[in-house]
């Protein structure tokens, strides 16, 4: 059994936040940040100091909240971003260099540029913050010869971590996977971070790739939530490891429903429905074939368990493929005997509703079908 332990970075304050139209107020951000405290998350990127006085005041408020994380501020590579850091006591700053050709050619900047300026850097705010990352911006599009030249020097001037960032999703799980393998034969020792964009929808099988490959941490945000298609998601990732891996994540799965729902209220971005782990229906079932067999194991159709996501087990829903044992024993929890030769006429009823209406039908439409039938033919 792998007894690797692998370190979650959130990054829903400051990445999460660069998502089109998202602003948090400051009670957000301390709230969200007392859940993912809550929660175990042991470091968070709390935001972008260089954005401007607000911003460097709500880091510092969040810093000197006293939660139990580190408090990580984002950095462009300019001495300006390091002093603002400086003002918010955050314990730590992550300065990206872009590392591909197109990255740099689009801020008129060279390799030489990069690593000269990675010295000066580091060793500036080195003497202002407990620990220095470095990120690798574009690093999945960077050549390979360049970013080990620029982690062998980021390893040099004594950088804690080295995020490897997806900055535009355009890796894969296999592409990841390979990425991580060759760099851990070059660095066996320094901390390697994965950063995925989900632009493929593949940010959070690629994070867990990146783990499997070598990588000791992964930056995730809260929903997935973040620029564009928006970045790995934490409750994704957390139950992945939980149930599909041996790696430890240290994670208290039970806050992350309510976590989930709290960003999704603060962003103003709603939660589909469908969304693997904090859905609101991905512990449904409606399916009669499906529902007949859960009703004596629910592991037979849901590998999470309600509980360890911090919710209750919901109950089955009523629509076109509705079968005889969910009527039965939603009717007998209702205190609603139904005579056998009742129950198909009542579920054809049902069925015949919800196609009409093109949904599911709520209890108590089911209760009235059910008892209506049962007067109706009382009478006869």
């Amino acid at each position: 059994m792998k007894q690797q332990k692998i370190h979650l970075i959130d990054t829903t304050l400051r990445d999460g936040e660069q998502a089109p139209g998202v602003v948090f107020r400051i009670e957000e951000k301390l709230r969200i940040a007392e859940l993912l405290s809550k929660a175990g998350i042991k470091e968070i990127e709390v935001g972008t100091p260089a954005i401007g006085k607000q911003e460097i005041e709500d880091i510092k408020t969040i810093v000197d909240a006293g939660f139990g994380f580190k408090c990580l501020a984002w950095c462009r590579a300019t001495k300006a971003d390091i002093d603002a850091a400086i003002k918010t006591g955050a314990h730590g700053v992550n300065i990206s260099f872009p590392v591909s050709d197109i990255h740099q050619l689009a801020m008129m900047k060279d390799r030489q540029w990069v690593i000269k300026t990675m010295h000066e850097l580091v060793s500036y705010a080195s003497s202002n913050f407990e620990y220095v990352t470095i990120g690798a911006q574009d690093a999945s599009r960077a050549e390979f010869p360049f970013l080990t030249d620029f982690i062998s020097e980021a390893i040099w001037v004594g950088a804690s971590r080295v995020r490897i960032a997806d900055t535009v999703g355009i890796l894969n799980p296999l592409s990841t996977g390979k990425l991580f393998r060759k760099l851990r034969k070059y660095f066996p020792k320094i901390s390697l971070e994965f950063h995925g964009h989900d632009d493929l929808g593949m940010a959070t099988a690629n994070t867990f790739a990146a783990f499997h490959a070598g990588a000791d941490a992964a930056s995730v945000t809260v929903n997935g939530l973040g620029e564009r298609a928006g970045n790995a998601a934490l409750e994704e990732i957390v139950m992945a490891l939980e149930l599909s891996s041996q790696l430890r994540h240290g994670v208290r799965t039970p806050v992350l429903g309510e976590l989930s729902q709290v960003v999704s209220k603060a962003s103003g971005f709603t939660i589909p429905d469908n969304k693997p782990v904090v859905g609101g229906k991905v512990l449904c079932h409606e399916s009669g074939i499906h529902t007949n067999i859960l009703l004596k194991n629910r592991e037979t159709y849901q590998i999470i368990k309600a509980s360890q996501i911090g919710r209750s087990e919901q109950e089955f829903i009523f629509g076109k493929h509705t079968g005889k044992a969910t009527l039965i024993d939603f009717l007998t929890k209702k205190n609603v005997p139904l005579p056998a030769d009742y129950c198909q006429p009542v579920l054809n009823k049902i069925k015949d509703e919800a196609c009409k209406a093109k949904r599911e039908l709520y209890p108590q439409e089911v209760l009235a079908i059910a008892k209506n039938h049962i007067l109706k033919h009382q009478h006869i």
